[in-house]
């Protein structure tokens, strides 16, 4: 599972069941994937509507309605057009959290999210160029917006001892222990930047021709990025592993964990690596360096660049008191990264915004965005 799928995944199940009932709405059809959000306990309810449907709103109203729901939080461009109308159809508060740092919304969002700003209740921003994107890009009040960092199950993703570490290697191929393995764990996608992961590779190669590369995801890009491993003759040094369903054990195995984006939000993937202290070497895009310290948690370099990838991750591979001091820095980092501070903070946002409610017999509450939402930064 990808970006929000899998925040839902681990934030849904950790709410307080005596204080809450968390349900999912989505607006299309039932997911496919391999991987389903069922499994981890999460109630998904599917309304299998198309982008521009006319009976959407309705349908979401009464499925509102019969779930007695008390407080809708969105994401998506579809999700926020309508959870905000439905919102307001049944005076309940709504959120509004963005994952995204584009640079413009596309044409049919404009009139939606000028109409329903003065009626969002409070926007999540993931970083602060996704903060930028919600003023400039989605005309969200400057006030309403908070920025609010996700984070991973720091249970989970953990450093793990010598032992799990060389089963975790043998199970993706890599047992020789004087093979070095860097990894990325990511979509197949543009904006993840793995065509410049795939030519540094090819530069690390000619220096240091014990290091395995290993791609975990999958995307569309998947056989273009296999064809030019091959061009570059890197078979049986990168492997295209595919969807992994424990990501964590695919990190275990990596020796240094590689982050090539063009654009971020703020990828969950990165808070995984630093939880599980691995010296990582990354692109300085915003989203990425919101959350790294360059030369503390990670070595930066400029994106687009495969030279200075290499460049980086030579450093890493031959400079053992600096992945030390990397690896320290990712784990020590990672504490502010942790999804059950998230979950608290949603769960104060949640109680907060509904008790207001309840006191309004008649129209909106006012908020004092300056002081009742501080709490959510810090």
């Amino acid at each position: 599972m990808h970006g929000v799928k899998r925040l839902f995944s681990w934030m849904i199940p950790r709410f307080d069941k005596s204080r809450f009932n968390v349900s999912l709405l989505s607006l299309r059809r039932r997911d496919l994937s391999e991987e389903t959000l069922e499994e981890h306990g999460v109630s998904v309810h599917y309304l299998a509507k198309s982008k521009f449907d006319p009976t959407t709103l309705p349908a979401l109203v009464r499925l509102l309605r019969k779930l007695e729901i008390d407080v809708i939080q969105t994401h998506g461009y579809g999700a926020t057009t309508f959870g905000r109308a439905a919102a307001v159809l049944l005076r309940m508060p709504n959120v509004l959290h963005e994952h995204a740092n584009l640079g413009d919304t596309p044409w049919f969002q404009k009139i939606p999210d000028a109409v329903f700003n003065p009626l969002t209740d409070v926007a999540i921003a993931v970083s602060e160029s996704t903060r930028t994107f919600c003023i400039k890009g989605r005309k969200l009040s400057r006030k309403r917006v908070k920025l609010v960092y996700l984070g991973a199950p720091l249970s989970e993703f953990r450093p793990r001892p010598p032992a799990e570490v060389r089963l975790a290697r043998e199970a993706l191929g890599f047992g020789a222990p004087d093979v070095a393995v860097v990894g990325t764990v990511t979509r197949l996608h543009e904006s993840k930047g793995n065509r410049y992961f795939v030519d540094a590779a090819a530069i690390v190669l000619r220096e240091r021709p014990n290091v395995r590369f290993a791609v975990v995801g999958e995307g569309p890009l998947q056989d273009e990025l296999e064809s030019q491993a091959r061009r570059l003759g890197l078979e049986g040094k990168m492997f295209f592993l595919g969807f992994r369903r424990d990501v964590a054990e695919a990190l275990a195995a990596f020796d240094v964990a590689c982050f090539p984006s063009l654009w971020e939000g703020t990828p969950l993937t990165v808070f995984e690596a630093m939880a599980m202290g691995k010296p990582i070497v990354s692109t300085d895009v915003d989203g990425l360096k919101d959350v790294l310290v360059p030369e503390e948690s990670a070595v930066m370099v400029k994106a687009r660049d495969a030279e200075a990838l290499a460049r980086g991750l030579l450093r890493v591979l031959d400079d053992r008191a600096l992945a030390e001091r990397l690896r320290r820095g990712a784990e020590a980092a990672s504490r502010r990264f942790d999804v059950d501070r998230f979950v608290a903070k949603m769960s104060r946002l949640y109680e907060m915004l509904v008790d207001r409610y309840r006191q309004v017999r008649i129209g909106r509450p006012r908020w004092d965005y300056a002081r009742e939402f501080d709490f959510l930064e810090e």
